[in-house]
């Protein structure tokens, strides 16, 4: 932390700073101008204008609508078994959550954009990942606000514009200035283009900056995880955690049982840094994964993306293996090759924001040597530096399943087991993608940030993402909904403050 010694003269004086500007952030500042159109707010953010609205830009949209209060609490209590959340807390989340749709409705009217039913990508109604645990009853359907890619941040940031709420690009928090013993929050330092900054905040700093799934050192350090690449901003760097850390709050879940949201197969181009998500709407399906041996070792085809790549073993629900049997190459024949783009064009950082292309046919791969294609199993084999012998034994193994019409290996569904049989042959490089962690402070529904000792730090609250009270498994649409209700209530909270006068020796 900085002391207040570390301040000669204020460049700002507001009543509630926000630091970062997606989905939780973006929420904070339309809460806070509608309780109090007074207060002097600011929002922060370290990306630049173009590249700004974190995951919540590339995400799915999904949004969770629940009409049954206690049926989520159980469902959310059942997936959280394995590192249970605060009964309180799971009741405070679950009333908000039955009653958010309204404030959704109005965020999307208010932008001229269309509420939607729906997930706006395909038929469902309702995305249930865990059926077991009661997903149905806890449902009541997903939606989402068009336009797809991006309609819940376009509806979000036009609301925030709407409100002239002031909005700081390319400017990140580096410190939080403190009271060393009572850790009392009265504002941080941020640098803006370049240039330290001393902005007080009378009630109170809101940490909105993300997680730290773009961070490899952390990455490495804090899950274990090397050679992966967040499929959202590669802005989410930590700096939060680290922050909070040096603030004196308490971390929790830093690693949960696996990541939350899951470890997706990527595909990466060697320049990038993130990756795009491989298409998991491809009509065809004579393919399959192989680790770096040359074996197939996961259940590859069976629409995971519906469990956030989480695959039940040994009664339990755990990440796929990516990331262990890195590194992981995708083998397709011809067939599979012209059903379609191999890649998603939402959902990821680089076909949405970036907007990096991806040819048709995935012809331009082909020529650029990011897929490789060979006439003969043996010839693909020796490209990709696996056994020649061992991989045409793994497409004979798989090709007689797909005979069978039974997966004894792997289990995986008959109407996916089709034959690689139609040369010639490709490989392409499988990245393992993080969607996003959820670690940070340890915090109350209503933002407040815990020391060691159980103790709020005054005036220093969370939202979204970074210190999400998902705390093991997560059903799809509750973390944009999190970071709404998180975000709204830390501002809440603020405001509810009166606003802090300075010790008499740092005025």
């Amino acid at each position: 932390m900085a002391s207040l010694k570390s301040v000669g003269q204020w460049d700002d004086v507001v009543d509630v700073l926000i630091c970062g500007y997606g989905c939780a952030g973006a929420s904070a500042a339309i809460e806070a101008h509608d309780t109090d159109p007074t207060a002097r707010l600011l929002v922060i953010e370290k990306a630049p204008q173009a590249f700004a609205g974190g995951n919540c830009r590339v995400s799915g949209q999904s949004l969770l609508i629940s009409k049954n209060k206690e049926s989520l609490k159980d469902y959310q209590r059942r997936m959280s078994a394995a590192n249970p959340v605060n009964e309180e807390m799971l009741d405070e989340w679950a009333e908000r959550m039955v009653n958010l749709e309204p404030w959704i409705q109005q965020v999307a009217a208010d932008a001229g954009q269309e509420f939607l039913r729906g997930t706006g990508f395909s038929s469902r109604d309702a995305v249930l990942e865990f059926p077991e645990f009661g997903a149905r009853d806890a449902v009541a359907y997903t939606a989402t606000i068009l336009p797809i890619p991006s309609g819940v941040w376009l509806a979000l940031k036009a609301n925030v514009e709407k409100r002239g709420v002031p909005v700081r690009f390319d400017t990140r928090i580096v410190d939080l200035i403190q009271d060393p013993d009572t850790l009392e929050v009265f504002g941080a330092w941020v640098e803006e283009k370049g240039v330290r900054k001393a902005i007080r905040a009378e009630r109170g700093v809101i940490m909105a900056v993300g997680g730290y799934e773009a961070s490899p050192y952390m990455q490495k350090n804090y899950y274990g995880l090397s050679d992966v690449v967040p499929l959202g901003t590669p802005y989410n760097e930590g700096d939060g955690v680290r922050i909070l850390q040096k603030a004196g709050a308490e971390l929790w879940h830093m690693r949960n049982q696996g990541q939350s949201g899951g470890i997706w197969p990527g595909i990466r181009q060697p320049h990038q840094q993130t990756c795009y998500l491989r298409n998991f709407f491809l009509p065809a399906f004579s393919w399959f994964d192989i680790d770096s041996t040359g074996r197939r070792f996961y259940n590859e085809a069976n629409e995971l993306q519906l469990t956030h790549y989480k695959e039940k073993k040994h009664g339990r629900f755990v990440d796929v293996p990516l990331h262990h049997a890195h590194p992981v190459h995708m083998i397709l024949d011809e067939t599979s090759l012209q059903a379609g783009k191999l890649v998603l064009e939402v959902m990821t950082w680089s076909a949405v924001v970036t907007a990096e292309p991806w040819s048709e046919d995935n012809s331009a791969e082909i020529a650029s040597g990011l897929i490789r294609k060979a006439d003969s199993i043996a010839g693909l084999a020796a490209q990709i530096g696996i056994e020649p012998a061992v991989l045409e034994e793994e497409v004979a193994r798989y090709n007689a399943a797909c005979a069978a019409g039974r997966d004894e290996a792997h289990g995986r569904s008959a109407e996916t087991l089709q034959p690689l049989a139609n040369g010639p042959f490709y490989a392409v490089p499988i990245t393992p993608a993080i969607v996003c962690t959820g670690g940070g402070a340890r915090r109350d529904m209503d933002g407040h940030v815990f020391d060691h000792d159980g103790n709020r730090i005054p005036r220093l609250f969370e939202a979204g993402e970074l210190g999400s009270f998902i705390s093991d498994l997560y059903q799809n649409g509750s973390y944009l909904t999190e970071a709404m209700i998180t975000g709204r209530a830390a501002a809440r909270s603020a405001l509810a403050l009166k606003p802090v006068r300075l010790p008499e020796a740092a005025e």
